[in-house]
């Protein structure tokens, strides 16, 4: 299974490319889509299109795991995350992906085990659990490689539920 993991962001974008690969997950690639802060909007979610197609040409991906837009007091940058999260939906579903969304909370909670983990606790879990030299950087990335993480730790579940087993 290949994983695409997205962070949406209107300013910085980031996602993750996940594989399992016999029981172990390996991180395929990682990055973050930036955008001109003083560009018009529809120019800036055009350069996430193109940068999220972009990576679902490169890789024969099952699923798409894309961050729940959480409330945010700014009303204004609320509503330009969804559309950058709109984004990252159309692109899964024209090429076919699964979309499964998690929340921040869902995420830290697979990834390190507590809900309320801090940036840090996450990314030092993701270059735990994927074996790497250095923390993913920029933190967007890092949060899209989380996602793709989630995701793993929940597929495997459902499975071993699915097949009668009573340890994952």
């Amino acid at each position: 299974m290949i994983i695409l993991g997205i962070d949406p962001g209107i300013g910085l974008t980031g996602y993750g490319v996940v594989e399992e690969q016999k029981s172990q997950a390996a991180l395929l690639e990682h990055g973050s889509i930036r955008t001109p802060a003083h560009a018009p909007l529809p120019e800036r979610l055009k350069l996430i299109f193109q940068g999220l197609d972009a990576v679902c040409r490169r890789f024969p991906l099952d699923c798409a795991a894309v961050e729940q837009l959480f409330f945010n007091t700014n009303v204004t940058t609320a509503l330009a995350v969804g559309q950058a999260r709109g984004v990252a939906v159309l692109v899964a579903a024209q090429h076919g992906l699964e979309v499964v969304e998690y929340t921040p909370l869902q995420v830290k909670q697979a990834v390190t085990g507590y809900g309320r983990a801090d940036k840090a606790q996450v990314q030092r879990m993701v270059q735990s659990l994927l074996g790497l030299k250095d923390i993913i950087r920029p933190d967007d990335a890092a949060d899209a490689v989380a996602m793709c993480l989630c995701h793993l730790q929940s597929y495997r579940y459902r499975r071993a539920v699915s097949k009668g087993e009573r340890h994952v």
